[in-house]
C-alpha cells in the first residue's frame, strides 16, 4: 500500500526538510533523479544516451529549475540539450548558470524552440509544478502540440503541466506524458489521471517523516491478497461468510446470474439468492441456493442487492427489508436509485453497514438532495469522501480511477490499467465480489477497495488485450484472486 498526498501537504513538509539541508540540494537531488529516469527512457527507446536530443521546456519557478538542473546531468553523460526558456526572466538563475556550463543550447523565441521539439528523441516537461492551476498559458500550447505532432516521447517533471494536480482534471490544453518523475510523495494526479502521466516514477528526497497522513491509499497486489478470505482447516461455509443476493428480475435475469456468479467465483461460503430470477441462477450455478422472495432466503451475514432489481414498490420493499436486517449490505444499481429518492431509505442505510457502488450517473442521483451536490467530475476523491460524511456510508465511485470513501474520511484509490470493465453486467459482478467480502467480515472499506482491485485485473486477465462481455471477466475472477494471493 502506498500513499497519495496533495501539494499542499508536500509543500509543508518540504519547509522544514529544505531548513535543514543546503541550499538547492533538495532540487539538485530531484533533478538527478529525474535526469535518471530520461537517461532510462532514452535508452530504452533508442539504444544509447550519448548524443542524443533533449528539448527541456523550462517555466518559470522550481520546476523550471529541476528541469534545468537535469538538463546539466543529461549534458554530463553526453545528451546534447536544448533549453527552451518560456519565462526567460523568471528562470531559475543557479540551474540555467549550470546549465549554461555545458554550452547547451538555450532557446527563447518559440519558432527555433518547434523546430528543436521536431527533432528531439525526447522532452522534459518542466513547465509548471505542483502548485499549478488551469491550463497551459502561451506560449507552451504551441510546444506541446509541436512534441505531439511530431511523436515525441515527453517525460513530465513532477505532474503533467496543464493537468490539476489535486483532482488529475484537465481544464484545457495539456501535456499527456509517456512518463513522470516525481519527487517526495505521489499526487493524487499520478494516480487519477494515468492516461495523461504514464508509468510514475517516485524518488525518494527525505519527505517521508514529514509527509503526515496521506490524502489517500492505493492498494497493491499484496494488499489484497492479504485480505483475502480463504478457508483454513477448521473453516465451513458458514465460517467463511454466507451473502445473499438481491438482484435480477423477469426483464433483467443476467444481473443475477453475474451477481450470484461472481460472489460464488469470490470463494463466499455459500450463496443465497433471492428474487424472480431464481430458475436462471440455479440453472447456471447449481451451488446457489435459490428462492423466489428475500424473506425466504434463511441466514445471510450480508446482502448484496439492486442490479436489476426494478426502482418500483416493489424493488423498494426489497431494499427495505434488507437494510433493516441489521447487516452488512452492498446496494448498487437501481437500489443507488431508491437511496437517492427516498429519505426513509437513506436513514436506513446510515443506520446500518451500507457499502455503496455508484457510477457517475448514479452517484448524481445518490446526492441529488443535497445543497450543492458535489461533482465528481470536478474532485473524485473530494466527491466521495463528501458523500460518504453525508450520507454515512462507504462510497465506492466507478469509473476509470476507482474511489472508495468511508464516512471517516479515510479513501482508497484504484487506477485502472484499461478501460475494459466499460462494459454493460461489469457493475454486477462487481456487486458479486463485494457483497461476497462483506459476509466475510471485511471492512466496507477494504472490501470496496479489494474488490475493486480484483475486478480489475480479472478484466485484464479476461480479456487478453481485448473488450470482452462481463461473462469473461466474471470467469476470470478465479485466476485473478489467484494472482493476488501469489503477491503475499
Amino acid at each position: 500500500m502506498y500513499g497519495v498526498w496533495t501539494p499542499e501537504q508536500v509543500q509543508a513538509a518540504e519547509e522544514p526538510v529544505l531548513a535543514r539541508t543546503a541550499e538547492g540540494a533538495l532540487m539538485r537531488r530531484a533533478a538527478h533523479g529525474a535526469a535518471q529516469v530520461a537517461l532510462r527512457l532514452l535508452s530504452e527507446r533508442t539504444g544509447g544516451v550519448v548524443g542524443r536530443r533533449v528539448v527541456v521546456l523550462v517555466g518559470a519557478g522550481n520546476n523550471g529549475g529541476d528541469g534545468l538542473w537535469a538538463g546539466a546531468d543529461l549534458c554530463r553523460r553526453g545528451v546534447a540539450v536544448t533549453a527552451v526558456l518560456l519565462a526567460p526572466d523568471r528562470a531559475h538563475p543557479a540551474g540555467l548558470e549550470a546549465l549554461r556550463s555545458f554550452r547547451a543550447r538555450v532557446l527563447t523565441e518559440v519558432e527555433p524552440a518547434v523546430v528543436a521539439i521536431g527533432r528531439a528523441d525526447l522532452v522534459l516537461d518542466a513547465i509548471v509544478g505542483i502548485s499549478a492551476r488551469g491550463g497551459l498559458r502561451d506560449p507552451a500550447p504551441v510546444l506541446v502540440d509541436a512534441a505531439d505532432t511530431a511523436g515525441v516521447p515527453v517525460l513530465a517533471i513532477d505532474t503533467p503541466s496543464g493537468v490539476d494536480p489535486r483532482t488529475g482534471v484537465v481544464p484545457d490544453r495539456a501535456v499527456g506524458a509517456t512518463a513522470t518523475v516525481t519527487f517526495g510523495a505521489r499526487k493524487p494526479v499520478h494516480v487519477l489521471n494515468r492516461d495523461r502521466c504514464g508509468p510514475v516514477t517516485l524518488i525518494d528526497v527525505g519527505l517521508g517523516p514529514e509527509l503526515g497522513e496521506p490524502h489517500a491509499r492505493v492498494l497493491e497486489a499484496a494488499d489484497v491478497g492479504a485480505r483475502w478470505p480463504v478457508p483454513g482447516p477448521t473453516d465451513d461455509k458458514y465460517t467463511q461468510g454466507v451473502v445473499g443476493i438481491a438482484a435480477g428480475s423477469a426483464t433483467y435475469p443476467g444481473a443475477a446470474v453475474l451477481a450470484s456468479g461472481a460472489a460464488a467465483l469470490a470463494t463466499s461460503g455459500m450463496v443465497r439468492y433471492a428474487g424472480s430470477a431464481a430458475d436462471e441462477v440455479r440453472a447456471a450455478w447449481p451451488e446457489v441456493v435459490a428462492t423466489d422472495h428475500v424473506e425466504d432466503a434463511g441466514r445471510v451475514q450480508a446482502w448484496a442487492v439492486g442490479p436489476g432489481l426494478g426502482t418500483d414498490d416493489a424493488g423498494a420493499a426489497t431494499l427495505r427489508h434488507v437494510l433493516d436486517a441489521g447487516l452488512p449490505v452492498l446496494a448498487d444499481a437501481d437500489a443507488i436509485t431508491l437511496l437517492g429518492a427516498d429519505a426513509d431509505l437513506r436513514a436506513r442505510a446510515a443506520a446500518t453497514t451500507t457499502l455503496v457502488t455508484p457510477h457517475a450517473g448514479e452517484f448524481a442521483r445518490l446526492v441529488a438532495s443535497f445543497d450543492d451536490p458535489p461533482d465528481p467530475a470536478v474532485d473524485r476523491i473530494g466527491a466521495a469522501r463528501r458523500a460518504a460524511a453525508e450520507l454515512g456510508v462507504t462510497v465506492l465511485l466507478k469509473g476509470n480511477a476507482t474511489v472508495v470513501a468511508a464516512p471517516d474520511g479515510r479513501v482508497l484509490v484504484h487506477p485502472a490499467g484499461s478501460s475494459w470493465l466499460a462494459t454493460a453486467g461489469s457493475g454486477d459482478v462487481l456487486s458479486g465480489v463485494a457483497g461476497a467480502l462483506l459476509a466475510a467480515g471485511l471492512d466496507p472499506l477494504d472490501a470496496g477497495g479489494c474488490a475493486a482491485f480484483v475486478h480489475a485485473r480479472a478484466a485484464e486477465l479476461g480479456s487478453r488485450g481485448a473488450p470482452v462481455p462481463a461473462s469473461h471477466v466474471q470467469a476470470a475472477l478465479p485466476e485473478a484472486i489467484r494472482s493476488v494471493r501469489e503477491a503475499v
